[in-house]
């Protein structure tokens, strides 16, 4: 796994240990001896993980981390403080500074590299969503610029797996001063049903169950689909710390050994709380602004802006592979006389059950979208000609043979679109191209009666013809 690692201390001899060490895993390395060059190389290098010596002249390790995980652009690079100091309030204070984990020094190797591992892992999965924002921000979605340490902690969901009741109560007993809901399971069966139950936001694990492997349970717990995404913090002994390493190198996020510092425990849940609602959230404002950019908020369709690149998309795959595209132009007939008549709620009732009927009667790798007030679009990838005849008089039938349930005086209104299809054999072919030569069809279906599919080359299509097809060609 490469990545970049920056060093950072100011005493030159260990900066030499760490970057052999570093560099014998294959790891690119740069170094800092001082908080204002780290900070400088953050900014200028964006390395993929920061190890900080918290003892240094001038800015110490501690601001240095704030400065880091306070700018949006760092803030999620991972930080590892690297000290002689021991003290757990020193610990403490790291990771309410941010950072990911601390290091002791002299540092233990196994140690040094499971959480290099894992914590690399880490932001391979973050940097996954920022390249998903600029998507989005391309797409003209905002970004609201925000880190993880923002996040609230309080009110979690936390299931502790442990069978020792005085453990259980004293980790309950921390996590209520952030009024945590914390559930208590005895081993896996347990916790399962739980987990089958209700989300969590963190869970944590003992290593030192009687009855079984903790660190099996862990491994099935980063497997299962529930808890896949859910942080998980070890807690094991310090002679144990090969067995710890593994479950870094699985991907489990933290641990903290015994006997368990309180404020420590806190901090270190705290931290992955934390990250867990700030990714929750991420995900849920990417797919919800990227839903918004690309589709058609009345009726839940993509809207042109998805349907071009979308096609566009199709029009290259085609050029390689040769695969008849066929595409469709549907137009409610009349529409204009629906608004006027019966204002446009009743209007909008019918562009969305018009959009369902049509989504229905499609292939499940089929595209429908709104081109824009009552036009729409339908991509039919890899069709037989007769096939597409057939989609075509399925979906004009559709709206023509059950009248539209909305509020009129009767409660319903009878509704008819017309068809204009062509299908694209060839490639060389714009998404400009394809839609005027399928909007010639339309119009074609348009100028004469209107509830009509007309199609370039096979002209008026006959819907007796197509009123019943084989199986073959409705899958």
């Amino acid at each position: 796994m490469s990545a970049r690692i920056l060093v950072v201390d100011d005493i030159l001899p260990n900066i030499k240990l760490l970057e052999a060490r570093l560099n014998s895993e294959y790891y690119d390395v740069l170094t800092a001896t001082s908080g204002a060059e780290a900070l400088e190389k953050v900014a200028s290098d964006s390395p993929d993980m920061v190890l900080l010596d918290i003892m240094m002249p001038g800015m110490d390790g501690f601001e240095v981390c704030r400065k880091i995980k306070e700018n949006p652009r760092t803030a999620h690079i991972p930080v590892v403080m690297v000290t002689a100091l021991t003290e757990a309030e020193d610990r403490v204070r790291g990771l309410e500074a941010g950072a990911d984990d601390f290091l002791s020094k002299p540092i233990n190797d196994t140690a040094l590299m499971a959480r290099v591992r894992s914590l690399i892992r880490l932001k391979i999965t973050v940097d996954e969503w920022r390249v998903r924002e600029n998507t989005a921000n391309q797409l003209g979605v905002a970004n609201d610029q925000v880190t993880a340490m923002k996040e609230p902690v309080e009110h979690a969901r936390v299931l502790i797996i442990e069978d020792q009741d005085f453990e259980v109560e004293k980790l309950s007993g921390v996590l209520q001063r952030d009024r945590d809901d914390c559930i208590a399971a005895a081993g896996g069966a347990e916790a399962m049903r739980h987990i089958q139950a209700e989300p969590f936001d963190l869970v944590i694990v003992s290593l030192n169950l009687e009855e079984e492997d903790g660190l099996r349970l862990c491994s099935h717990l980063r497997s299962n689909e529930k808890t896949r995404a859910t942080p998980i913090i070890m807690i094991g002994l310090e002679d144990g710390m090969d067995k710890i390493a593994r479950g870094l190198e699985m991907g489990v996020h933290d641990y903290i050994l015994r006997p368990v510092d309180r404020n420590e425990f806190l901090a270190r849940a705290r931290t992955q709380i934390r990250r867990k609602r700030f990714q929750d959230r991420l995900r849920s404002n990417y797919e919800n602004n990227l839903s918004m950019a690309v589709t058609d908020p009345l009726t839940g369709l993509y809207n042109r802006r998805y349907m071009e690149t979308h096609l566009s998309q199709l029009l290259s795959r085609q050029e390689a592979h040769k695969k008849p595209l066929g595409i469709l132009l549907l137009d409610i007939d009349h529409f204009k006389k629906v608004n006027d008549t019966y204002g446009h709620h009743v209007g909008d009732e019918v562009l969305k059950e018009f959009s369902r009927r049509v989504s229905d009667s499609l292939r499940s790798f089929d595209l429908v979208a709104r081109l824009g007030g009552e036009e729409f679009v339908v991509i039919l990838p890899d069709v037989t000609e007769e096939k597409a005849h057939f989609i075509a008089e399925r979906l004009r039938a559709s709206i023509a043979e059950e009248p539209i349930s909305c509020g009129t005086d009767t409660g319903y209104l009878s509704i008819t679109t017309s068809v204009g299809g062509m299908i694209v054999h060839n490639g060389g072919h714009s998404v400009e191209s394809v839609l005027e030569r399928a909007d010639k069809c339309l119009y074609e279906a348009k100028e004469n009666g209107r509830n009509r599919t007309f199609f370039e080359k096979a002209g008026f299509i006959h819907p007796e013809k197509y009123r019943e097809a084989p199986r073959e060609m409705i899958e």
